[in-house]
């Protein structure tokens, strides 16, 4: 089957229009008709295609242009699967009964592209590693691994909590960073309102005073005339220095020196790294427990932990592991794992039990940086507004002083 996006009139003569699945276009155009809906336009849907027809006759799909498949989109759909194959639907029917519950356009076009090659006898990792931009690696060896040992529901389940709890993570994150990030720019803009708009009306009143004004107050109007004579060259140093990082962060050795100083950076340093740790366990811990390879397990960690330092750390210990030794080992040498964490992979390693040893820390982990994000988000709150009291209280100052010193003349 295909997706076909319609348009046409409904009975009340009203304009509709939406997307359905069928063999081809005329039985969508007579399963439309006994709804009631009289078709002006119909056209398969591809996936990632977003442009329609070609010259002044071409369309170009908004929605589909904007919208995004999420995180929590694919969980859910994991979750569906998962729920769907555990009480014996066949593969096909479950990836149709997800289709229709499927309120996104672009991921129903995807999940229905899925379904065709799975019936035309594609396997369904294969299938899903065709669309790397909704399905990662991750992802396409797990449900591999699930196919090859005949425990799909089980892998879309393991799966589905894995996404779960990486949206919660994320979640957390942006919750602790939205409020210190807001208050920062609305200080910015309050800070920039006072030099653009208010100091220059005082700085006639302390100008018709005709006395030589303080240094602070010097200070302030000169800061005031910059902002408004110079305006358009901070946006040009700002713009320059923004693609020179980008730049110098995209070769090799900028790139690893940027990951190394956000390690090692203060207070946002030790939470990257809580969260880099808990990703790797998480996901190795999933990926085992799914019955992926060691080695094919470790080479995707490699890349989930997003961080050069880390993921060298790890290459050195799948080397290990070719060579028949330890994972704790060169992770423990490294000096980049916390102690506990490699230690935690010791015991498991000796007690057979690695993948729910994983778990735990994860999980362990993930209430350590639930508390961290806490107190750092309340630490940060005093912090800028103390900052931006410091900022007010200075152009406070360099008003009053001249104006202190006119009264007592």
């Amino acid at each position: 089957m295909a997706v076909y996006a319609y348009k046409g009139l409904d009975g009340d003569g009203k304009a509709v229009k939406g997307l359905i699945d069928s063999e081809n276009p005329k039985s969508a155009r007579m399963r439309l008709r006994r709804d009631g809906i009289f078709t002006t336009d119909i056209h398969e849907q591809v996936a990632g295609n977003t442009v329609k027809g070609s010259g002044l006759a071409m369309e170009v799909d908004v929605a589909g242009l904007f919208e995004k498949i999420k995180p929590q989109d694919i969980a859910e759909v994991t979750g569906q699967l998962s729920t769907l194959l555990a009480a014996s639907v066949p593969m096909v029917e479950a990836l149709g009964a997800v289709i229709e519950q499927c309120e996104k356009q672009k991921f129903k076009v995807v999940l229905t592209d899925i379904r065709e090659k799975v019936t035309q006898g594609t396997s369904l990792a294969a299938a899903m590693s065709e669309h790397p931009k909704v399905f990662n690696n991750l992802f396409v060896n797990m449900v591999h691994a699930g196919e090859a040992s005949g425990s799909l529901d089980v892998v879309f389940h393991r799966l589905a909590e894995y996404t779960e709890a990486q949206v919660r993570m994320r979640s957390q994150l942006t919750a602790a960073m939205i409020y210190p990030l807001m208050m920062t720019v609305v200080g910015g803009l309050i800070v920039l309102g006072l030099f653009v708009f208010v100091i220059p009306k005082i700085r006639r009143v302390l100008e018709s005073m005709g006395k030589t004004m303080p240094f602070i107050t010097q200070f302030v109007l000169g800061v005031s005339d910059f902002f408004l004579a110079y305006w358009w060259l901070i946006f040009i140093v700002i713009g320059v220095a923004v693609y020179m990082f980008k730049r110098w962060k995209a070769s090799p050795q900028g790139q690893t020196r940027w990951h190394q100083f956000l390690l090692t950076m203060p207070i946002f340093g030790p939470i990257i790294r809580q969260v880099a740790v808990t990703r790797f366990c998480r996901t190795l811990s999933t990926l085992l427990d799914s019955g992926v390879p060691i080695l094919t397990a470790i080479a995707i960690v490699e890349k989930v932990v997003d961080n050069d330092i880390l993921a060298a750390a790890i290459h050195e210990a799948a080397e290990n592991i070719s060579e028949g030794e330890s994972i704790a080992v060169p992770l423990k040498k490294s000096g980049e794992f916390p102690p506990l964490v490699t230690h935690m992979i010791a015991i498991g390693e000796r007690t057979g039990e690695l993948e729910p040893m994983l778990g735990r820390v994860a999980d362990s982990y993930d209430k350590r940086l639930e508390a961290t994000l806490a107190g750092l988000a309340s630490l940060l709150e005093p912090l800028l507004i103390l900052a931006m009291g410091g900022v007010v209280g200075t152009i406070a100052l360099a008003v009053l002083l001249p104006m202190l010193d006119m009264s007592s003349l």
